[in-house]
């Protein structure tokens, strides 16, 4: 009967160590179901933020050039062929933009090679100083 009652106590001892191990893991297992959902929550304010702001640059390159294009349009000699040359690769630089591809690792070089080329041919070759405003403070563009 000895025996008995020291199993007894031991499944007491056994039950409370047990407890803790299962406290332990529901608490891990909701951690992890509440952090994985702010993640996906945050993760998709951060991405909307950033796709508002990258075709908000877009635009205002696109619009840019739709200026310099109906300037053409009416006097054909208002920019010298170089310019002109380089307003199209801006143009075709804007249309390879993959838009419906946000994963696509050439994103980021097309935006690159757009504020390059707007910022050193426009800036240098027309004396243009428009700037857009949105720009980051990380990019390249900064280091004009």
């Amino acid at each position: 009967m000895a025996t008995e009652s020291q199993q007894n106590l031991s499944d007491i001892f056994d039950s409370s160590l047990n407890l803790e191990d299962t406290h332990f893991e529901e608490g891990y297992k909701d951690g992890y179901k509440d952090g994985k959902l702010s993640g996906k929550e945050e993760g998709k304010e951060v991405g909307l933020k950033h796709g508002f702001e990258v075709g908000e640059e877009l635009g205002f390159y696109k619009g840019c050039i739709n200026i310099w294009n109906s300037a053409i349009q009416m006097d054909s000699s208002c920019f010298s062929s170089r310019v002109q040359k380089s307003i199209k690769q801006m143009e075709d630089l804007v249309k390879k933009y993959p838009m419906m591809e946000p994963e696509d690792e050439s994103v980021q070089d097309v935006l690159d090679s757009l504020r390059l080329k707007f910022k050193s041919q426009f800036y240098a070759t027309l004396g243009v100083k428009l700037d857009y405003v949105g720009y980051s403070k990380s990019s390249s563009a900064s280091e004009f």
